[in-house]
């Protein structure tokens, strides 16, 4: 799926420690029928491959997030409506050897174990971007933080299941 690799591109742009984005994806010729004047946010490519790829997906960012205290309850109190082709997750988490997760997990106070966790010498950070459509097609894009490189990114549909899962929830 082209546009979970074109928003891996603008979020590496953006760069690292950025918060989770939540964002729609819609048929651009299709939305661009409704509503013509969605032309003016569209780069000349996205309207170019619209023009011969009927297909062609385009992401719609979702902004003022509820605040909630994970991921998961986020995308469990998101529902798409049917004009909604599939949806995407921009994201970040902390990658640990196992003893220093057990211990990060013992560690009640939610400041206290974000500090240990950022204090950690042998932790690596990864930014996960997964979409999903309604027609079930799944796509994953995995960049690490020790590996910072267009070229290193890593591909494919069920990278993250759990993720992957969660946001086909949302379009049910």
């Amino acid at each position: 799926m082209r546009v979970v690799a074109q928003l891996e591109e603008h979020a590496a742009r953006a760069g690292w420690d950025a918060p989770v984005g939540v964002f729609a994806l819609v048929r651009t010729a299709a939305a661009l029928q409704e509503d013509p004047a969605l032309a003016r946010m569209l780069d000349d490519a996205a309207l170019a491959e619209a023009r011969t790829d009927p297909e062609a997906l385009c992401a719609i960012e979702q902004g003022d997030l509820p605040p909630v205290d994970s991921l998961e309850e986020l995308l469990a109190g998101i529902t798409w409506p049917d004009e909604v082709d599939g949806t995407a997750v921009v994201t970040e988490r902390t990658l640990l050897p196992t003893e220093a997760e057990q211990e990060a997990a013992a560690i009640t106070d939610p400041q206290e174990r974000s500090a240990y966790l950022l204090a950690r010498p042998d932790r690596d950070d990864v930014r996960i971007v997964a979409g999903v459509l309604r027609s079930g097609e799944s796509w994953c894009a995995l960049r690490t933080r020790s590996h910072d490189s267009a070229s290193e990114v890593a591909g494919g549909a069920e990278l993250v299941p759990g993720l992957v899962e969660a946001l086909r929830r949302t379009l049910q």
